[in-house]
């Protein structure tokens, strides 16, 4: 009896992945498991940068995976949690080896603050996909928050902040913090409205070359500061009133 080999073929079709987009999720995903690996050795800046470059590639895998059309519901899942690593586990054991170590209990307790903060904002995301506008986020994103430890790891080490007084408490500070704020309900632009094929004046394109030159002159300088406003923005925005006639937000 002659057996047709197409629904085995088109079984096996079903259970494969999308290679490009998800290539750059594992590599997140491996960069995040580096910054633990050297926060473990001691490698705090190595730990940091790793963090930042994990941002980089999370934000590729998503729209490589919509320019060449291969979303998936596997990748979606991949990608958070890849983040939670990345920006939940790696963050939170970094600035506990760094600092928060030798705060003794206090500082593990804050260190997990911002490991759960993580979970219960990619949980929280996951259930709110297709129900939201995409010009805020509720709550600090993750990799914002993630930038904001290691943005505060990086330029104590590049600039010589190691033995400032009362570091422990500005690391704890910030662990604390950004923890916290991604389980909060206060929005944060999403910058989705950026459009880049759109026309814009040329004072813009000016405007640019001046960040770029400022980026790679001191690298952790402007990037934390970023970070520290983008945080921040979020509670100037709730503190005047503003997005409140928004419909309900997208969190990350």
């Amino acid at each position: 009896m002659h057996i047709d080999p197409a629904p085995n073929k088109l079984s096996l079709r079903r259970q494969g992945i999308y290679l490009l987009p998800n290539s750059f999720t594992l590599a997140a995903l491996f960069a995040g498991f580096y910054a633990i690996v050297q926060a473990m050795n001691q490698n705090f800046e190595h730990a940091a940068v790793a963090i930042f470059l994990a941002m980089i590639l999370d934000g590729m895998d998503g729209r490589v995976a919509r320019l060449t059309h291969s979303q998936s519901a596997f990748g979606a899942e991949f990608d958070s949690l890849s983040d939670m690593v990345s920006f939940g586990v790696a963050p939170a054991l970094v600035a506990y080896e760094w600092m928060l170590k030798d705060l003794g209990k206090l500082g593990w307790m804050v260190a997990f603050i911002h490991c759960a903060g993580a979970a219960l904002r990619l949980a929280r995301f996951n259930t709110m996909i297709g129900s939201t506008d995409k010009r805020w986020f509720i709550g600090l994103p993750s990799p914002a928050a993630a930038a904001l430890v290691a943005g505060l790891v990086w330029i104590c080490h590049a600039y010589g902040y190691n033995d400032l007084p009362g570091l422990k408490w500005i690391a704890l500070g910030f662990t604390a913090f950004s923890g916290i704020t991604m389980v909060t309900n206060v929005k944060f632009w999403s910058f989705k409205e950026i459009h880049l094929r759109r026309r814009v004046p040329f004072v813009m394109l000016l405007g640019l070359v001046v960040v770029l030159l400022l980026l790679m002159s001191e690298p952790p300088l402007v990037l934390f500061g970023f970070f520290v406003c983008y945080a921040l923005s979020g509670y100037v925005m709730a503190a005047l009133g503003m997005g409140r006639k928004t419909v309900p937000v997208r969190a990350e």
